[in-house]
């Protein structure tokens, strides 16, 4: 067969089959065209999910006649100099509007600021219409009509249309958050109409969109090496979401969905979090393009890194210590839901009555009429007027520096498990045994990073065969891994030779050991698969360790392991990521009680 050249239009679809996946691409690729122009304001409009109508307007810096004619031509673009490693803008390829116009329906009308009209270009299936005059305001506007409609075997993958337009919603949800002076404004007869209006602060705008509560349970991230910044915001570990979608990534102001980064925050919270439990993230990594490759995709959602070790250790490194100095902290989310099971219906709206004040009537010393507990109200009431008998009824009045401390002072041991203590605005409840098993696994921890861990010999050498350049790889972390307990050497060019291991592992798979750790180092240029194993068993050493409910414990113990917690990191949670204790503020107690 005969070679010969593609026609434009076919090679725009081939382009498009890449860039524009759905109706959200569509959006991504315009909002970026958009923020690139210099837009404070941003308007999209949308109806059928999409792929009806797909409307972008901004307030930028337009397009004169010229360049709105380049505009829609292949690898024509205004953001790329002749360096392709250089990349401080979100688009650069110059594909995407030409991409659009082949598959769709697509209209551009634009006007600069100098201009005293504006001009309008019209693509329907890549057949190009004349340039002509129009009425316009400052900046773009960008519409697209029958998104597919050239192309209709796509329309066959597409979703519904409430799906589409909630990935549509997602995407500027997620792009929003890294530009929070710009107002975005998302409306259309498919959705209610989400305002995003400009903020002062990133927290503002993470506010607006992930809530205040992920705000106010979160970790300022603040972090430099060796020319990487990583700045943000990541939840304490008692505030999580079943799964990673509430994780937001940006790479110099580009969201990214990495895998390297998503396992760097997983590495993180790796033994404060439940395994099917994630982080609720924030963060942003800014980086000289240079060491960044953000042309891995046209869709231009992956990034690589020229030393992802580096970039992993920042993410890992600076969360752990944004979690080690927060210091003893929990979730403001665990009051409220506390407080909400309390209420007949389990809702903070269900109450059956609200007192109402009559003149004189104050709350604070009488009441307006019998309170009506909810079964489970009631239930709590009837134990809490037959005290158990591991209650300490006889404890002194503690002093008043202790109670100032963040976990106060212990007033009583509720069931043989739960320390109940007090603050001077807060009462606080422990399970003591999730609560001394994370200061167990926390002294272990410690003990084994503060020197190196003890080997034992093998009888014979256990020789593993690897690829050379793996070999390479682990005979280069010889040192690091001789700390954990591992002593390995070359042996031959395609081989390694273990002659110790760790003691803590007992018998041990070496073959399976060395292969997941080479595989690591070539993947994150780490050896934290060791790290991790040998602080699993720290994990169920501490478990076996630690006070066990149904131990009763003397008012000293109970202040002792109140102390114990307060200079521990990560306290919080144990080592299995469920809390260790519930704050409930007066203020949540006087609601439950209707006096708020």
């Amino acid at each position: 067969m005969q070679i010969r050249h593609l026609s434009e239009t076919v090679i725009n679809q081939i382009a498009a089959g890449e860039v524009i996946e759905r109706p959200a691409s569509v959006v991504k690729e315009l909002m970026e065209n958009a923020l690139d122009a210099g837009a404070t304001r941003v308007e999209i409009a949308t109806a059928g999910g999409g792929l009806t109508l797909l409307r972008v307007t901004d307030n930028g810096g337009g397009m004169d006649e010229t360049d709105l004619a380049m505009s829609v031509q292949r690898h024509c673009t205004s953001k790329l100099g002749d360096d392709i490693h250089d990349i401080r803008s979100l688009g650069f390829r110059g594909e995407a509007l030409p991409s659009i116009g082949s598959v769709g329906k697509l209209t551009i009308r634009s006007r600069t600021a100098e201009a005293d009209s504006g001009h309008e270009i019209v693509i329907e299936g890549g057949r190009v219409s004349a340039i002509r005059p129009v009425a316009a305001n400052r900046g773009t506007m960008v519409e697209v009509r029958d998104l597919f409609y050239a192309t209709p075997a796509r329309l066959k993958f597409m979703k519904g249309e409430r799906a589409e337009a909630g990935a549509i919603t997602e995407l500027v949800r997620r792009i929003a958050i890294a530009f929070p002076h710009v107002r975005f404004t998302l409306s259309g007869t498919d959705r209610s109409t989400l305002d995003l209006p400009a903020c002062d602060t990133i927290e503002d705008r993470v506010a607006q969109i992930l809530g205040r509560e992920f705000v106010e349970n979160s970790l300022r991230i603040e972090a430099m090496r060796e020319g990487a910044e990583l700045t943000g915001l990541a939840s304490i570990p008692s505030f999580t979401r079943a799964n990673s979608l509430m994780q937001y990534l940006y790479v110099n102001g580009r969201p990214v969905r990495d895998r390297a980064l998503a396992g760097a925050i997983r590495g993180a919270y790796a033994d404060v979090l439940p395994r099917d439990r994630h982080a609720v993230t924030a963060l942003f990594l800014n980086v000289d393009p240079v060491f960044v490759d953000v042309n891995v995709h046209p869709a231009k959602a992956d990034v690589r890194f020229r030393d992802p070790g580096l970039i992993r250790g920042l993410f890992v490194g600076s969360i752990r210590q944004a979690l080690a100095q927060a210091g003893i902290r929990p979730s403001t989310s665990a009051a409220s839901a506390m407080v909400d099971a309390f209420r007949p219906g389990g809702t903070a709206s269900s109450y059956a009555w609200r007192p109402q004040p009559s003149p004189g009537f104050d709350p604070q010393t009488s009441f307006h009429r019998p309170m009506e507990f909810s079964e489970a109200a009631q239930a709590v009431f009837d134990e809490t007027m037959r005290p158990t008998a591991d209650a300490r009824a006889g404890m002194a009045e503690p002093a008043a520096e202790v109670k100032s401390l963040p976990l106060g002072a212990a007033r009583a041991q509720v069931h043989e498990n739960y320390i109940v203590a007090q603050t001077e605005d807060s009462l606080i409840i422990v399970d003591q045994h999730a609560a001394h098993e994370r200061l167990v696994y926390e002294a272990l921890k410690e003990a084994l990073a503060s020197r190196p861990m003890p080997a034992q010999m093998l009888l014979l050498p256990e020789i593993v065969d690897l690829p050379e350049e793996d070999a390479d790889r682990l005979a280069g972390h010889a040192e690091m891994l001789r700390k954990f307990g591992l002593g390995l050497e070359r042996f031959g060019p395609g081989a390694v030779a273990v002659r110790e291991t760790p003691s803590m592992l007992g018998e041990v798979d070496v073959q399976q050991l060395v292969r997941d750790l080479a595989d690591e180092i070539a993947e994150h240029d780490t050896v934290e698969t060791l790290s991790e194993r040998l602080n699993a068993i720290a994990a169920t050493m501490a478990c076996h360790g630690s006070v066990r409910s149904g131990r009763r414990l003397r008012p000293e113990e109970m202040n002792a392991l109140l102390r114990q917690m307060e200079a521990t990191p990560g306290s919080a949670t144990c080592n299995h990521g469920r809390p260790t204790y519930v704050e409930l503020k007066l203020t949540d107690i006087e609601r439950l009680f209707g006096r708020r």
